[in-house]
């Protein structure tokens, strides 16, 4: 469509309403139908065929750029002119409440000092434009005052100018007047910015070594201080010297150096000011500090050269004592006093809340810093690199800083306001503490103090433990009693044991020996060299390690394992590998001590990308996790060994997600793999999708939460089979062997929120131990097509016909046995002193492979008794016409569908059929098989939709908070057999992934009544027996269409018109043995009752081929289509079959042979006869309408809108 190539945004709420509207008028007048908005200025029954058809027009343009919440609102309008004056009652009101809205903005809308004049106009130019469109105008020079007084107070000048330079104003001098200033001010910076502001250095007391005097007398140049320029016109008025000024004086600076009273200052005051602290009006310590941009001052600032932490906030202090002394000397000599000494708290990038200590408040300093040398004295270590400065403990980085403004660094943090923080973790002590405390094996505190006593923790002073979750599971003991007495023995009759941790039971063994260097070691280490222990390195046991491998450039460098502890004879760590189930050893080691490699995520990391949570999802519906991807090859850094203890050491359980009741993943029988019976394998897949956990057992019936209900629903279904005689107790022949049974348990839903879940208990033969020609013959039963249901539906949103719904109960037991079958007797529900008879069977049980035959039988001989007549193209379809009104019954198993013009023949049925068989009315139709369905009466419509199908689907794959999609398949999709999975990995992988199940859930939602899902899973299903990680992704793109399109459904009754067919192909789209693909899509009223996409059984050799080939296939199912169409309405008529390929349309009316033609398959041809006949014609339609163009390929978005609806797909 032309529209195509305006950037038109669909209109929605948030949308202005006023240029949409604009832009919708000129894409309608370059398709000259800009005049429809008028209705033509006629009255709707006098419009000419053109000028309906100008309109239908001009609405699909519009429709097809409204947002589903604003198309919702206007589908009842008919006519373009009324649709786009309802369009202006929604989105463009013009009640008092918005006008005043609107003008309260107009007035209160500023420009504050920092924004942008561009922003600033624009939206001033939205407020009018709003207020014009709702008919409320302001003279211009009005306009233009209130503009000039939304200007903040320093544009006073500007504001004048323009006032008094002309005796009127217009909106175009005041908007080119503050762009032109807008422009000079990006020109000129501010003269008290300084976008580069420099750090400079102070010396106070610091002792500095003699430096030879003649040595600077002879190059002045040396020494290069403070002056931004080195003229050779400079003389030093102190010194009497040419070549530099006062400022730079080395002379003077020595001077002033021994007496401690001079500091070397700058020129110009936003070169930027140094702050020196002293203690007591003691001679300064060296400091930096820094100037920069007003907006950094609520940050906090890294700095190498500052002798301690210094806060200019008091607020910021979590703990504070005030004191006297001490002051900070600036760059200007200007003393600053240091109001008080204490703590702050400062929440860090991993969201830990760390406190400084021995914080300086200094309320006139211009910036906090924190000082690098006061942290090194604690032993942190600092490094930077790639604009990233991090300050570490061991092996846990506290803190990060980023370059911002100034060649600074940043810290990554906020400032917890006073008392406010609930966590207070020392940056000095607790990680520290923590730390240690991992290494050495949970040791006490107590333990923890004596080794910092002895200086064996690297100079480190042990705080306060956090609290530990292990050490209490591991440690936890019983309240002490007031006496107590042991009556050991021997050793090892009472043996203490705290053994706990982030660990696998299985990998206890090298914890022990990891213990055993610990603690044993040291004691002949300590007896042998009289030196103390070294416990530099030891690390957390069970923790992360990274193991250094070489694969090459293109491969990881490392394989992350698990640190088991140290292996004897030599200086390496022992790490186990879950990846390969093996032993490395290696010296080339990082560890990551404050994770351990199963741990649980930490709730402060953030929610990553949507494509992370598509992998979650991917776990989250198999049984368990895939393993992740780690391509192993250890070289000889890293040398592997075979643990001798591998039945004792092996890979930890993965955590997996708990569920109710594991869902199996349905594999598709053999019989199942042909595309033909595709839909059986979907019905039986979509039965997974309505479980609700019942119990499936009697014993678990008997113990479940709702036992009464179940019991209730096992005595009635007894008592139903006992009064139906299905059976007879009997002594089993001695020839004879009984078939066993069970009981099969199911929630039902009401049919609407409101209405109680029904407790239903079926007993069931267990068929599958029947022998053929013995216990049963022929087993064939007719099922009720999906076409059928959806033509029935369309003819009675038409004509208006009554719509009711019945259920046959226990309808299987109806059918009469041909055959001696004998059955055992069902659990809990054994006949006391007759426990050694069987059941012989008179009628028909559920679980009996001739159950349905049976039972179809029984129907259809009663239904001929009451003079219906069972069509001849689906034998589940019944139809009789009295006095010239018809009535139709429709059968699917036991539920069926009643339709007649008249409701009190509907009646009359229903009494006939409560008369032979124990039927449930169910009233007005309301669902059947998962579609449910809605009719609005008064306009003649019906819907039918499976929201709540779909919604089921989506929860039970986890899918249910995917972010939605707008079309099901994108272009950017290639799927082919080379995207299988090769590697055993990738076999593992999708071997977790229920790939079967979700497409043949997706299957019976296609199959009933989203169409608009037909060539996506066309495409998805080729590869069910080998699917990859590709084929998945396609799969989840589909649910993310459906997550946004749930409550799609068929509209019947659009139309009045027959039945119509729309046909397409793809030439060669199968990427593997290169076949085409047919789709077609038939409509009655405007609204799609059969459909297919599929591949052709055979490769063509050209586009007109496969064009041809597909009518024929569509031709087939428009003859079915006619014949069951003829019967239910008694109208017989031409199918039209449309489709956009010229050269395929004249080849179905010529009787030509050629080169090009002759090797086609003479099935095809059949079409030739159908349409000499008449019976089908095959017209020409331009390919942008065509709606069978989205059944065979993807399509742009809307593109793909306009086919849906051309077929009665509605959201």
């Amino acid at each position: 469509m032309a529209s195509l190539k305006y950037d038109l945004p669909l209109l929605d709420r948030d949308t202005r309403f006023s240029l949409w509207q604009v832009k919708m008028r000129a894409v309608l007048a370059q398709q000259d139908l800009d005049d429809a908005l008028s209705g033509f200025d006629k009255r709707t029954q006098d419009w000419s065929n053109d000028e309906k058809k100008r309109d239908r027009k001009t609405m699909s343009y519009i429709h097809l750029h409204l947002s589903n919440n604003i198309l919702q609102e206007v589908l009842k309008e008919e006519t373009a002119a009324g649709l786009w004056l309802k369009l202006e009652q929604i989105c463009m009101t013009k009640d008092l409440t918005s006008k005043m809205h609107l003008k309260q903005k107009l007035f209160l809308h500023k420009l504050q000092d920092d924004g942008s004049v561009m922003d600033h106009l624009s939206a001033f130019k939205k407020i009018v434009a709003d207020l014009e469109s709702m008919e409320v105008k302001y003279d211009e020079e009005d306009l233009c005052l209130i503009l000039l007084c939304s200007l903040p107070s320093s544009y006073a000048n500007f504001r004048d100018t323009i006032l008094y330079s002309c005796d009127t104003l217009t909106l175009k001098e005041v908007y080119d007047a503050l762009h032109a200033k807008e422009k000079i001010k990006k020109m000129v910076p501010s003269e008290g910015s300084n976008s580069q502001a420099e750090g400079l250095v102070v010396r106070g007391r610091q002792q500095e070594k003699n430096t030879n005097s003649k040595s600077r007398d002879k190059s002045s140049s040396s020494y290069r201080g403070r002056s931004k320029s080195r003229g050779r016109y400079k003389s030093c008025k102190y010194y009497k010297r040419d070549g530099h000024d006062i400022s730079e004086c080395w002379k003077l600076q020595d001077k002033d150096k021994r007496t401690g009273k001079y500091v070397p200052k700058g020129k110009k005051e936003e070169e930027g000011k140094a702050a020196v602290v002293t203690d007591e009006k003691s001679d300064a310590e060296l400091l930096v500090a820094y100037a920069g941009c007003a907006q950094t001052s609520d940050q906090w600032i890294l700095d190498t050269a500052c002798t301690y932490h210094m806060c200019l906030n008091r607020d910021w202090f979590a703990t504070y004592e005030a004191v006297q002394g001490g002051t900070v000397l600036m760059g200007d000599d200007t003393p600053c006093e240091v109001a008080g000494v204490e703590t702050v708290q400062i929440k860090m990038f991993d969201g830990c809340i760390r406190t400084l200590s021995d914080v300086r408040h200094i309320p006139n300093l211009k910036r906090s810093l924190i000082s690098l040398c006061t942290l090194d004295r604690k032993v942190y270590k600092y490094s930077g690199g790639d604009g990233i400065l991090k300050v570490t403990k061991g092996s846990l980085v506290v803190m990060k800083a980023d370059i911002k403004s100034a060649n600074l660094y940043h810290v990554r943090g906020t400032t917890i306001l006073g008392n406010i923080a609930a966590v207070s973790d020392s940056l000095y002590n607790s990680d520290a503490t923590n730390l240690w405390h991992m290494r050495l094996g949970h040791m006490s505190e107590i333990g923890l103090a004596e080794l910092s006593k002895r200086g064996l923790l690297d100079g480190q002073s042990i705080g306060k433990l956090k609290f530990c979750e292990h050490c209490i599971f591991g440690k936890h003991k019983r309240v002490k009693f007031n006496t107590s007495t042991h009556t050991t023995e021997s050793i090892l009759d009472y043996v203490h044991s705290d053994l706990w941790g982030l660990l696998s039971g299985k990998l206890w063994l090298k914890d022990k020996l990891k213990e055993r260097y610990t603690i044993d070691k040291k004691t002949p280490i300590e007896v042998w060299s009289g030196s103390p222990a070294n416990y530099s390195d030891l690390r957390v046991f069970g923790c992360t390690a990274y193991a250094h491998v070489d694969n090459g450039k293109l491969e990881p460098r490392a394989i992350k394992c698990i640190f088991l502890g140290y292996p004897s004879g030599v200086k390496d760590y022992k790490l186990w590998c879950p990846k390969t189930k093996k032993v490395v050893i290696s010296r080339n080691v990082v560890f990551h001590e404050s994770v351990m490699l199963h741990d649980k995520p930490s709730t402060n990391v953030p929610v990553e990308s949507q494509e992370k949570a598509s992998v979650q999802v991917e776990h989250l519906i198999s049984s368990g996790h895939a393993p992740e991807k780690e391509d192993v090859a250890i070289n000889q850094d890293a040398s592997v060994i075979e643990d001798s203890d591998s039945s004792a050491v092996q890979q930890s359980p993965k955590r997996s997600i708990a569920k109710d009741k594991p869902k199996r993943n349905i594999k598709p029988p053999r019989r199942y793999i042909e595309e033909a019976n595709i839909v059986a394998y979907a019905l039986s897949v979509a039965e997974e999708i309505e479980g609700n956990a019942e119990p499936s057992t009697y014993s678990e019936a008997i113990v479940s939460d709702g036992c009464n209900r179940w019991i209730t629903a096992m005595h009635d279904e007894m008592e139903s089979l006992e009064k139906n005689h299905t059976w007879e107790l009997v002594k089993l022949p001695k020839e004879k062997k009984p078939i066993r049974c069970k009981w099969i348990f199911k929630r039902k839903k009401g049919m609407s929120p409101s209405d109680e879940a029904r407790y239903k208990a079926r007993l069931v033969a267990k068929g599958y131990s029947q022998i053929p020609g013995i216990d049963f013959n022929d087993v064939f039963s007719p099922v009720l097509k999906h076409s059928s249901i959806r033509t029935l539906l369309s003819i009675v949103a038409v004509h208006d016909y009554e719509l009711e719904q019945m259920d046959v109960k226990t309808a299987f037991l109806h059918g009469e046995l041909e055959e001696d079958i004998y059955m055992e007797q069902p659990e809990g529900f054994v006949v006391p002193g007759k426990e050694n008879l069987v059941y012989r069977l008179k009628k028909s049980l559920y679980g009996l492979k001739q159950s349905p035959r049976q039972w179809y039988k029984r129907f259809d001989s009663f239904m001929f008794s009451q003079k219906f007549r069972r069509s001849n193209y689906d034998s589940c379809v019944y139809l009789k016409v009295v006095d010239g009104s018809s009535i139709y019954l429709l059968l699917y198993v036991d539920d069926m569908l009643i339709a007649a013009k008249d409701k009190s023949e509907i009646e009359k049925l229903k009494a006939q059929l409560s008369s032979e068989f124990e039927m449930k009315d169910l009233g007005a139709a309301k669902k059947i098989l998962g579609m449910e369905i809605t009719r609005e009466r008064h306009s003649g419509k019906l819907y039918l939709s499976q929201k709540g199908y779909i919604e089921k689907v989506l929860r039970r794959f986890n899918m249910h908070d995917a972010k939605p999609v707008s079309t099901p398949l994108a272009a950017h999709f290639r799927l082919s057999s080379d995207l299988c999975p090769q590697s055993d990995y990738d076999i593992e992988y999708m071997s977790r992934v229920p790939y079967l199940s979700v497409v043949g859930s997706l299957m019976y939602a296609m199959v009933c009544s989203r169409l608009d899902l037909s060539h996506a899973l066309s495409v998805v299903s080729r590869y069910m027996a080998n699917p990859g990680k590709e084929h998945w992704k396609v799969v989840q793109w589909i649910f993310k269409y459906l997550r946004g399109t749930s409550s799609a459904c068929l509209q019947f009754g659009r139309s009045r018109d027959g039945l119509v067919g729309y046909v397409d192909s793809d030439f060669a789209g199968d990427l593997d043995r290169r076949r085409s693909l047919t789709g077609y899509v038939f409509t009655i009223g405007g609204c799609a009752v059969s459909w297919k996409a599929s591949l052709q059984a055979t490769v063509a050799l050209s586009t007109t081929e496969v064009e041809y080939m597909a009518i024929s296939e569509a031709c087939k199912e428009a003859i079915w289509l006619r014949g069951l169409y003829t019967e239910l309405c008694g109208v017989t008529s031409c199918i039209n079959i449309f489709c956009d390929s010229q050269s395929a349309i004249c080849f179905t009316k010529d009787q030509m042979f050629h080169e090009r033609t002759k090797h086609i398959d003479v099935r095809y041809h059949f079409i030739r006869g159908v349409i000499a006949e008449g019976d089908v014609k095959v017209c020409k339609i331009s390919t942008h309408d065509n709606p069978a163009d989205m059944m065979t390929k993807p399509v742009p978005t809307t593109k793909f809108e306009l086919c849906s609806s051309l077929v009665g797909v509605t959201v």
